[in-house]
């Protein structure tokens, strides 16, 4: 993970830290821990304030620790945030980390070296932190 000591904490809840990262774009970070959905819902509420405060479009998303989706916040993300919260925004973009693991266990479609588009997302998977931050420097 990029250095996180010294950015701005923008916004903490059991669900994770926003962070704000002087390059122009948001860090997010989950816990470990399980998830109530208001707690979630919230989390990604603060995550598109800080977005619009600064006029970003970018996030690098450290999934490494967090335990998968529940069906309700998948529901969530993609018939609400993804699809609502960024259409009067432009197209968002997002450095998805993950650990090796479980990206071989992803299907093959998923697998791919290249960005993959959901909503108005386009996002990366990535299992290191320097080719995610170069990726989203690039845009």
């Amino acid at each position: 993970m990029p250095q996180l000591a010294g950015l701005p904490l923008y916004f903490e809840n059991p669900t994770g830290r926003l962070y704000e990262h002087p390059d122009g774009y948001a860090i997010l970070t989950y816990n470990r821990a399980p998830r109530q959905l208001a707690t979630f819902q919230a989390f990604l509420q603060h995550l598109e304030n800080l977005l619009k405060r600064h006029g970003w479009n970018k996030i690098l998303a450290d999934h490494r620790q967090m335990t998968p989706f529940t069906q309700e916040e998948q529901t969530f993300l993609h018939e609400h945030w993804l699809l609502l919260s960024h259409t009067v925004q432009k197209g968002m973009f997002s450095a998805v980390l993950i650990p090796d693991e479980p990206l071989a266990q992803l299907p093959a479609e998923q697998q791919t070296p290249h960005p993959m588009r959901v909503g108005e997302l386009t996002y990366h998977l990535f299992t290191q932190v320097e080719p995610a931050t170069a990726w989203l420097r690039s845009l």
